[in-house]
């Protein structure tokens, strides 16, 4: 045998080795996608609603940080604001990085078995062929379809993300209106010497 065949027979059994972490991460991701796909509906049906349970929770953290007012309630929306923002484009962190994986993992699960499947051809062993084949196809067609899936669920979620990102920045700034406009009354009844 010569070097160049060991070097051939080591990246088979490299990818003899990697065509199950390959398929089971497959079907993981595809998994995770079902998941993902069914808290994308219930949302979606929750804002045809018009309720928005994490909208009211920042909301609210806000309204919190208005009642306790002080010097620095500038900052602390800011910090609010900034924190829900995070929280937000983390989760489509995860969709969009499901977007590339997919079609790699699809790949992959694409051409290791097809190697299998050309060497049963060589050796005229139609049915190791043929299920090897079914194996690679399947293998494209789940890693696309993971990739479509996440990539129609990302942006539909990036334009809430947008909107809801909006919704807040307008709430924080008639909040902090409304806390300017009561320390003025209350400067210009200090001056008057009328209790506010």
């Amino acid at each position: 045998m010569t070097s160049i065949d060991q070097i051939r027979e080591i990246f088979h059994q490299i990818a003899g080795v990697l065509v199950w972490p390959v398929l089971l991460g497959l079907v993981g991701l595809a998994a995770a996608m079902l998941v993902s796909l069914g808290a994308f509906a219930r949302e979606a049906f929750d804002r045809r609603r018009g309720r928005r349970a994490s909208l009211g929770r920042d909301h609210a953290a806000l309204n919190r940080a208005a009642a306790d007012s002080h010097e620095d309630i500038e900052l602390i929306m800011e910090a609010v604001l900034q924190s829900s923002d995070r929280r937000r484009w983390r989760s489509l962190g995860r969709l969009r990085l499901a977007v590339r994986v997919g079609p790699s993992l699809g790949l992959m699960g694409t051409l290791i078995p097809m190697a299998d499947a050309l060497q049963g051809l060589a050796e005229g062993n139609l049915p190791a062929l043929a299920s090897n084949m079914v194996t690679a196809f399947a293998a494209t067609v789940i890693g696309l379809g993971i990739s479509v899936t996440a990539y129609l669920v990302a942006a539909a979620r990036e334009s809430w993300v947008r909107a809801d990102s909006e919704a807040l920045a307008f709430h924080a700034e008639h909040l902090l209106r409304e806390i300017k406009s009561a320390d003025e009354r209350r400067a210009a009844c200090a001056m008057k010497g009328e209790v506010p």
